[in-house]
């Protein structure tokens, strides 16, 4: 072999050798260790419980523990900017949801971006959000907390401001031309508390925090964000059905994971979470919280992310919200 040939095959090595862990990365993935799994919220709160059922059956998926680590604090963007700036090596992943589109608008001038900075995996549940009343109100229906809104200014509390709650509340009174006061509560059970106790004349929230309250009649449900209407509430209709039509807004939870993770990792996660939801206890589960099972690719993902991002800032700039 002449002095060039070896040279330019010596040239060829390090390149070589540089794109074969790459590819072992991805195919060996996850022998190394155990996945550290970001919660962005504090525990309690359906976030977090989606977080930790998805954690212990995806452990046992792919054969490796899934250690949940709360990072709760400036409207999740400690635990996502955590996530964001972690290592894309498929052992930190990070439980989003929908407030990572909302946050793009909400904090525009955060050092990393919610939605482009991360590699979206799969959507674990859909999450309706419902408008409720307590049963002794005289709201009776949507058209009637309408009505009540025109007469007078109600007030409704929601999960916080900026969450996808009173963004939906806002779309609602652009929509009917009424205004009502917007209470924002630091968690879903404090605005609910004071429903009950009569502080309050409605609360926009997920459907998971108030399921049981509507099937024993404490509180009563006026319209589901949803498409469709939702198993866990059958009798409580939709938007669309109450009379506002063309409206629809579906929280999420699910896993997203650092921008430039291996796709080879994304993919095999993706099929694993996907899985989950066939699971009869899983499904069970989630149907029990008054959720739905999500079945989007990682490029779905990305695409609702991208897409919620627009809508929901169009939103926020509109109405001038402000974070709390």
């Amino acid at each position: 072999m002449s002095a060039l040939s070896r040279r330019s095959l010596l040239a060829l090595l390090p390149a070589a050798l540089l794109a074969r862990p790459a590819l072992a990365q991805g195919e060996a993935w996850p022998r190394e260790r155990s996945v550290r799994l970001i919660v962005p919220v504090a525990p309690g709160g359906s976030q977090d419980i989606v977080a930790r059922l998805t954690a212990r059956h995806l452990g046992d998926a792919i054969g490796q523990s899934v250690l949940v680590e709360n990072l709760p604090g400036a409207g999740s963007n400690i635990g996502y900017e955590a996530g964001a700036r972690a290592r894309p090596d498929g052992y930190t992943l990070v439980a989003g949801s929908d407030t990572l589109s909302i946050n793009k608008a909400l904090f525009p001038r955060l050092p990393f971006d919610p939605v482009e900075g991360f590699a979206p995996v799969a959507r674990t549940v859909k999450v309706p959000q419902i408008l409720v009343v307590r049963a002794d109100s005289p709201a009776t229906s949507l058209d009637a907390f309408i009505a009540l809104a025109r007469r007078g200014q109600p007030n409704v509390g929601t999960p916080g401001n900026g969450s996808l709650a009173h963004l939906l509340g806002e779309v609602i009174q652009q929509t009917t031309e009424t205004r009502w006061t917007h209470v924002p509560y630091r968690g879903g059970a404090l605005a609910v508390n004071d429903l009950l106790g009569g502080s309050l004349t409605g609360v926009m929230i997920n459907i998971g925090a108030v399921t049981d309250h509507v099937r024993v009649g404490r509180l009563r449900g006026l319209a589901v964000s949803s498409g469709t209407r939702t198993a866990a509430l059958p009798d409580v209709p939709t938007l669309a059905e109450a009379g506002l039509r063309g409206i629809e807004a579906m929280g999420w939870h699910g896993i997203v994971a650092p921008a430039g993770t291996d796709p080879v990792i994304v993919a095999k996660l993706n099929a694993e979470i996907r899985g989950l939801a066939k699971r009869p206890e899983i499904a069970e589960r989630i149907a029990a919280l008054g959720m739905e099972p999500g079945e989007d690719t990682p490029a779905e993902l990305l695409a609702l992310m991208r897409a919620d991002a627009t809508r929901w800032g169009e939103v926020i700039r509109t109405a001038r919200i402000r974070p709390d």
